[in-house]
Formats: C-alpha cells, structure tokens, sequence
C-alpha cells in the first residue's frame, strides 16, 4: 500500500503556493483531494488503513458506527469510500441556498443512529461541526470524525475518536497575520465554500 503522502503527491493533490482556505484562513499548502479521489484505486488504497482501525475499533467495543456522512463537497467520496469498505450506508450534508449545512435528497437519520464524519481536509473544524450539528438536530448521535489529511493546529481539538489517513504540517494564519501577505505574495482561492 502506497503512503497516503505519496498518493497527494503523485495525483497533484498536495499544492504549495499562498492559498485563501474556505475557513478565511492563509496557508502555504492546500490539499484537492479531489485529485487523489478521482481516482477510485487510489481513494481505496488512501483510505485502506482508517477502514482497518474502524474495523478494529468496532470489534473491540471502541465505536459504534450505523452510517457515514460527509460534508459537500469534500466528504461526499470519502464516505462513499470508507462506506464501501465497510459495509455501512454513505450519504452526504450539504449547504441550503441560505448556506446552512442540511441533511437533503430524501437521507433520513433516525434518533440515535451512530454517525461516523467524513471529510477530505480537516483545518479548523469548520464543515465536520456544521455536519455535525445538522445531523444532531435530527436526533443523531456523532462518534467519530475520518479523513484523508488532519492539518490542524494545536488549538483545534476534536470531541470524538479521529481517524486521519495522514497528518501534514502546513502553515496556517489569520488574514491579518499571513507571511506570505506581508511578503506581497499574491494568493489563490481554490475551495469550493464562499467565505
């Protein structure tokens, strides 16, 4: 199995530059995913090892897990993915036209159904907690959060068990304290959220 760090890299999926993340936040990094994720060998292989310690966390009695959601745009192929491999229901949250994160499309959510995030980056925590309330306005329980890279800083906690296939460090700062703005160095918004 290739290393998660390797597949981002040979799919164009790890960039390096100054980019505006979907949180508003700056970074010298940014991760399209949706370039690994294109690929269905490479999002099953990505994702191979966070399917194996679910697995092993359900057996032991760790997590209890009944469906897998994600996020739009970014979870929607990794809950596919890791639903696949598995054996569990996949669906997807997505933003209303007022830009609240809703459960659509006829995906139901009985109370107390056990809900295991998806997404493909987690940065600030943002997209998984509006999933996560939306899903827990309608009664369901959140276990646990899986992605593809966790490149959090250290105030950023999560309330559940966390499965990440990689951990990168990328820089990442506030607007009004980028280096590379201070640098005069222009930057691109590749994400898919307004900010």
């Amino acid at each position: 199995m290739e290393s998660v760090i390797t597949l981002l890299r040979d799919s164009g999926a790890m960039l390096e530059g100054h980019f505006l993340l979907s949180s508003g936040r700056h970074s010298d990094r940014y991760f399209q995913c949706a370039k690994l994720l294109q690929y269905p060998d490479r999002a099953a292989s990505a994702l191979a090892g966070v399917a194996e310690k679910i697995k092993l966390d359900i057996q032991a009695g760790k997590v209890e897990i009944d469906a897998i959601v994600g996020p739009a745009m970014g979870g929607i192929v990794v809950a596919y993915e890791l639903g696949r491999q598995l054996g569990l229901p996949a669906f997807f949250t997505e933003r209303d036209d007022t830009g609240t994160m809703v459960l659509r499309r006829g995906f139901e959510v009985p109370p107390g159904q056990k809900i295991l995030i998806t997404e493909d980056v987690v940065t600030t925590g943002k997209s998984y907690g509006e999933c996560a309330a939306a899903l827990e306005n309608l009664g369901a329980r959140i276990t646990a959060l899986a992605c593809l890279v966790d490149r959090r800083q250290t105030d950023v906690t999560i309330p559940w068990l966390f499965y990440p296939a990689c951990g990168v460090h990328a820089a990442n700062w506030e607007a009004d304290s980028c280096e590379l703005c201070k640098k005069g160095v222009p930057f691109v918004k590749p994400g898919s959220r307004k900010v």
